[in-house]
């Protein structure tokens, strides 16, 4: 019996659906797409190679947006493979095995980016509650090996998601639902009981997103706080100001989290393009419009980016 579901499992290739109802029009539609992953990696990149050359940028806040846009960088190169090759070549079939290594990977760098994000806010409520010693708290040492502690918690709390799908039967169907593959959908295939499979990721969820977001609400409700007791209403406004691109990289990553949970209980009778739509926004949208939001937002970002192009037309 053993032997047959293994067996099975090694022949099991994957099929993943594009965009439903609009299958006639992926040629159109792969332009959109296309130019979102080309502005979340291209953006991303210039901020890392912004935060990198710059020695004004050496400072925490820089260094953890840095952390955040490879997260964002890995989110979008685990997810275009098989989504521009859906648009441009109709190519549906992925080997089982290259599934899983996808689902990692995106959940990874997700629950990665959600921990940069967590570190993010605390890096802010540090810079507002002791200023004078705000870089003497996150010193480079303290902000590598926070950097490793978010890696090494994601890579550890996600690896036994494919190592347990791996080992299931599976004889039902084996279309996915999305144009990449996911532990939600992937936990539909088996033709065994994956109770186990289903606990598991639930705790993962409440252990990294449930807790990472509890964690940055209590971190701004200390921040207000904080700001309270600030003299001048100019110096509050400015404290504040330091918090809004991250508070916009918190609801752009977090709302859509929220949405598609939302979708996958309460509506699961929804029509599919709602439940492709909503898990497009979640993927997509964060890597790109945070570089856009810290480019504009953020002065010494854009400043440094320019300095790339200045540097790169005095090269040639």
């Amino acid at each position: 019996m053993g032997t047959e579901s293994n067996e099975s499992l090694d022949l099991l290739s994957v099929f993943l659906t594009g965009i439903p109802g609009l299958e006639a029009r992926h040629g159109w539609l792969s332009m959109p797409f296309f130019t979102m992953y080309v502005v979340a990696i291209v953006g991303n990149i210039l901020i890392i190679a912004a935060v990198q050359k710059n020695p004004a940028l050496h400072e925490p806040m820089y260094l953890f947006l840095s952390m955040l846009a490879v997260t964002e960088v890995g989110v979008s190169v685990s997810t275009l493979p098989t989504v521009m090759s859906i648009l441009w070549f109709d190519a549906r079939r992925v080997d089982f095995d290259g599934c899983l290594a996808q689902m990692f990977f995106i959940h990874t760098f997700s629950c990665m980016e959600s921990g940069v994000l967590l570190a993010m806010s605390y890096d802010r409520f540090v810079a507002i509650y002791n200023p004078l010693r705000y870089t003497a708290i996150l010193t480079l040492p303290c902000i590598i090996c926070m950097g490793l502690g978010i890696t090494l918690k994601s890579v550890a709390l996600m690896a036994p998601l494919p190592i347990l799908l791996r080992q299931l039967p599976y004889c039902h169907t084996n279309v996915l639902s999305h144009s990449y593959c996911l532990h939600s959908d992937l936990i539909q295939l088996p033709c065994a009981d994956t109770k186990l499979n289903s606990i598991l990721g639930l705790a993962i969820v409440l252990a990294t997103f449930g807790l990472d977001s509890l964690l940055i609400v209590v971190s701004y409700v200390l921040i207000l706080y904080t700001v309270r007791g600030i003299a001048s209403g100019e110096g509050r406004w400015k404290a504040l100001n330091t918090c809004v691109s991250h508070i916009c990289a918190v609801l752009i990553y977090y709302v859509p989290m929220i949405g598609v949970s939302v979708m996958h209980r309460a509506a699961k009778h929804a029509s599919p393009i709602v439940h492709t739509l909503m898990s497009s926004i979640y993927l997509f949208v964060p890597p790109v419009l945070n570089p856009i939001i810290y480019s504009v937002k953020t002065r010494p970002i854009r400043q440094g980016i320019l300095t790339l192009f200045s540097c790169k037309r005095e090269l040639l």
